[in-house]
């Protein structure tokens, strides 16, 4: 409840210099409406996570390139942006394997908004394997699209960044943070996205560009399809979630997109180097 009077000493009554503070951060959605107008450059935006921040973000306001390498998913998501009232979306598809796509993505975004406040690198993959059965050939898809693509889009958004003091929020995973077996290549991969994201947070720190990342625990996407779990595997996978997750289920999409949002926007003006569980207690969990 907001105190009246002068509770605050201010002399002059009414309400409090702090509640009127709170009211009016509360109407700008503690500040994570600060994201209206901000444009963001969202990869891996044609499912999953990535497609989750696009839309979240669109209705925050912001102005969006989205990237994704399937892109009749990426359309429809762009219409699903449009249809929460946003701006209509740039597409910019492709792999970001390729460093040619790289550049001209960086390229479009810049050319088309003039600026680039907000970096999401969402896009990756997931691949089954251990150290007895995942091949260099597996290794080296996993960390191209898990970690050298993100390497190179950001060090060329970095200038861009640094104009506007913008934000990076990397999607790692709890498996960056824990070890299990069986998906070798990948937990890798996300250990590096982490301190990736710390070693850049404190490089760019002085010139109040902020990188962060979210590490999500098992969320209800495609992604364990496509690393070769049929429908009842799968099933399996999610109920084994009320044990292996402290609260006892899987994640939502639109869980990680407002923490990701929450990072990247003004209500996270003195949050950077952090890898932020979005894991339903899993990061805290230990064999009993």
């Amino acid at each position: 409840m907001v105190q009246t009077g002068d509770p605050a000493g201010t002399g002059k009554g009414g309400t409090s210099i702090w509640g009127r503070k709170f009211e009016d951060e509360f109407s700008d959605h503690l500040k994570v409406g600060s994201l209206k107008g901000k444009v963001a450059l969202i990869t891996g935006a044609s499912s999953g996570i990535g497609a989750g921040a696009a839309v979240l973000f669109s209705r925050l306001g912001a102005q969006l390139a989205l990237n994704g390498r399937d892109v009749d998913n990426l359309t429809k998501v762009a219409e699903e942006c449009e249809a929460c009232g946003a701006v209509k979306p740039l597409l910019v598809p492709g792999d970001l394997t390729d460093e040619d796509t790289v550049k001209r993505t960086v390229e479009e975004v810049i050319a088309h908004f003039g600026k680039l406040d907000v970096l999401i690198n969402s896009a990756g993959i997931l691949a089954m394997g251990s150290i007895e059965t995942t091949d260099m050939a597996q290794y080296d898809k996993v960390m191209s699209v898990n970690v050298r693509s993100v390497y190179h889009l950001t060090h060329l958004c970095v200038p861009h960044l640094i104009n506007t003091k913008g934000s990076i929020v990397n999607v790692s995973s709890v498996n960056g943070q824990r070890s299990f077996p069986g998906v070798l290549a990948y937990c890798m991969s996300k250990s590096a996205i982490d301190q990736f994201t710390r070693c850049v947070a404190l490089e760019l720190a002085s010139k109040q560009v902020r990188v962060n990342s979210v590490c999500p625990g098992v969320i209800i996407t495609e992604v364990h399809k496509r690393a070769g779990l049929d429908e009842d595997q799968y099933a399996q996978f999610l109920e084994k979630c009320k044990v292996t997750h402290a609260l006892g289920r899987p994640g939502e999409v639109e869980e990680v997109a407002h923490a990701i949002a929450f990072l990247a926007s003004d209500a996270a003006t003195f949050i950077t180097g952090v890898n932020l569980p979005v894991d339903g207690g899993r990061h805290a969990m230990c064999p009993r």
